[in-house]
């Protein structure tokens, strides 16, 4: 019997089945047949056993009834839709809220009916008889679909043999889908339960295996399984430490996307080019260490952005090309992107009208240090909001040219705010960074710096009436942005090694890009001007074992395929960053990832003094005198692993004579800037 059906799917009208999944239509078709056989079956029986007759127009008229009234419900409920890749138990949901609304429909018809005329179009029992047959052939049609489909695509050749996580509907949906796709690259032989005892050794033909961290390794080994597939619900256990088990045992870990996504673009118009293989990535690092998704649907954000012109500065840095990206979908009426560099700037340009056809995007060349040409944006768009994301971040160069950190990141900062202040602005958000708590290099005081002056700035204007609103956001490090870490050692693990970590103990808190800039977005439009907001950054990660696991994910042994060298922290670095300062508190808002920090007010006129000051020294090159002027006006700035630690030591012991570079060579190495 199995070699005549095996003969029968030799045929030329099977095997094109095999290069695409069958149809919507015929599954459709299919059902709508078994329907009109079973109202023939039950009419033609009573007619037969009662002796009854039933004219021709009352046959068919019965007949388009019932069938109109199970193809629109079929239609509605899609049942017709993934019968390969839905389980054994979907398909019997499915089919059985198809026949159940139907016969519901069709006795409410029938009863108004006899309400009406005293005469039914149908007996009831034959009603439920029609409904319980459809229901069984339905059934039957779909397993016999599924049996077939498997028979012609059983080919496990080139296959990778995984287990799937799990043992919910979800992980059962996948493990179907994964085991009849069309040319699959995966082969589930089980699923994976973490439960301490299974219900079952077997679900749905899949055998289910108890996840123990004594026998597992051995398990996948002894029966040559490759990966572990798991889907979006288990991110979390993933996250907790649950992946570093297989990654330790060279086990591949292969993430999917929501199943009710993979759903979605099975039922389009061209579910042939479905393909779930396509939705199955192999875990990068980012998979481990990021958070809940970000959903661009802030009704706040939305109220606030659309309509309104919006200027980002930096805007093809990591953050401001994330920010354009994110304003553009909440549909401002005009952006404008400011930034000093032409080739990220003209990919910029591409990225959007590639995604964003719609928006009405200006580019704008110019640079923040340059008053005049601000002031040329300012007076000729007349922005709205503005998001000032342009800075220098990187920290070991800023500290090998101090005064051009001043200039861009302080000058800058100023430049750009006192604009917003003088075109009436409504709101003014700068980005800051959790290394102006505190700061121990030059970079995280330079942001401190402009922190102090937009906050004194506000509190001054708002004496005079002004209504421009200055906020400020505080966050750490972003994954996948410009000078991370995560980029620079998958260069060196593709290059063979060794990855190098400045400090085995250092951490570092991560958030991605879209979730940071969708919380720098709330945060400018829920404040109200003069607030530092902080956001959550999560749980610090230890870099050292970061890279170690990144290592590992690409199959690799740390330390015998890949070493790992400790080459120390560099200028200005430390082992730890901080969101807040020792002294300050925060305040809860609406969203439990913002808080705001309370801090100390400066007086604007102080304030203007003591920059002023600052940058004049920097633009003569003064840098001993700079970073002197700086310690004294943020006493928390201590520099740690910098030449400038001698200038703490001259004011721990009372010097506030505040000598250039050049009158005192023995104590700094001259910098070239």
């Amino acid at each position: 019997m199995e070699k005549l059906i095996d003969r029968l799917l030799e045929l030329r009208v099977f095997r094109s089945f095999r290069v695409k999944t069958t149809p919507r239509w015929i599954i459709l078709l299919l059902d709508m047949l078994i329907v009109t056989v079973c109202y023939i079956s039950v009419v033609v029986a009573e007619m037969y056993s009662l002796h009854l007759f039933v004219t021709p127009i009352s046959f068919f008229v019965n007949w388009l009834i019932i069938f109109a009234v199970y193809f629109v419900v079929s239609y509605v409920t899609k049942s017709y839709t993934c019968v390969i890749r839905l389980s054994v138990i979907e398909d019997l949901y499915r089919i059985f809220m198809v026949v159940v609304l139907s016969t519901v429909i069709l006795v409410f018809f029938n009863a108004l009916k006899l309400w009406l005329t005293g005469e039914p179009f149908m007996k009831f029992w034959n009603i439920l008889n029609i409904g319980a047959l459809s229901f069984s052939l339905m059934m039957i049609e779909r397993l016999c679909i599924k049996y077939l489909y498997m028979r012609m695509n059983s080919s496990t050749e080139g296959r990778k043999r995984v287990l799937v996580l799990g043992t919910t509907f979800n992980s059962l949906f996948l493990a179907n889908a994964l085991k009849g796709e069309i040319g699959g690259k995966y082969l589930p032989v089980g699923l994976l339960s973490i439960k301490s005892a299974p219900e079952t050794t077997e679900l749905n033909g899949f055998k289910v295996f108890r996840f123990d961290p004594e026998t597992m390794a051995s398990e996948f080994k002894k029966r040559n399984i490759e990966g572990l597939v798991y889907d979006s619900k288990s991110h979390s256990l993933m996250r907790s430490g649950f992946a570093d088990y297989f990654i330790k045992n060279n086990i591949a870990l292969l993430a999917m996307n929501k199943v009710a996504e993979f759903e979605q673009e099975s039922d389009n118009e061209k579910p042939d080019q479905s393909s779930i293989s396509t939705y199955i990535k192999e875990v990068q690092i980012e998979d481990l260490l990021g958070r809940d998704p970000i959903v661009l649907d802030n009704p706040l954000v939305r109220q606030h952005i659309k309509g309104s012109c919006v200027l980002i500065t930096g805007a093809c840095g990591s953050i401001g090309s994330e920010i354009v990206r994110q304003v553009a979908t909440y549909g401002a009426s005009k952006i404008i992107l400011l930034d000093q560099a032409e080739t990220p700037m003209h990919d910029v340009s591409l990225d959007m009208k590639k995604k964003y056809p719609k928006a009405h995007i200006e580019l704008f060349m110019g640079d923040v240090r340059n008053r005049e040409r601000l002031e040329e944006a300012f007076s000729k768009f007349r922005p709205r909001f503005v998001f000032h994301a342009a800075a220098y971040k990187h920290v070991p160069m800023m500290e090998i040219n101090p005064t051009e950190a001043i200039l861009a990141n302080v000058m800058g900062t100023r430049n750009v705010a006192d604009l917003a202040l003088k075109y009436n602005v409504y709101k003014f958000v700068m980005i800051s960074t959790d290394k102006a708590v505190n700061p121990t290099n030059v970079m995280g005081c330079t942001k401190r710096l402009a922190e102090i002056y937009c906050q004194s700035l506000f509190f001054d204007a708002q004496k005079q009436g002004k209504k421009t609103q200055f906020i400020t956001t505080r966050f750490g490090n972003v994954l996948g942005s410009n000078g991370s870490v995560i980029p620079l050692f998958r260069r060196q693990i593709a290059e063979g090694g060794p990855v190098t970590v400045t400090h085995k103990e250092i951490i570092r808190y991560f958030m991605t890009i879209p979730e940071a800039c969708s919380l720098v977005l709330e945060a400018g439009c829920m404040g109200s001007g003069g607030e530092i907001y902080i956001f959550d950054m999560g749980e610090p990660v230890k870099i050292y074992d970061m890279a170690r696991r990144m290592i590992s994910l690409t199959g690799l042994k740390p330390d015998i395929d890949i070493k790992i060298e400790e080459i120390g922290l560099r200028p200005g670095e430390k082992l730890y960053e901080e969101l807040l300062n020792d002294r300050e508190k925060t305040t809860a808002t609406v969203n439990k990832k913002i808080m705001i920090a309370k801090v100390k007010i400066y007086n604007y006129k102080d304030v203007c003094k003591h920059i002023d000051r600052i940058i004049d020294l920097a633009a003569h090159g003064k840098v001993h005198d700079m970073i002197f002027a700086m310690k004294e006006f943020v006493p928390e700035y201590k520099s740690q692993h910098s030449r400038f630690e001698a200038i703490d030591k001259e004011i721990e012991g009372g010097n506030s004579s505040g000598g250039s570079v050049q009158d005192n060579p023995s104590r700094l190495q001259p910098t070239a800037e």
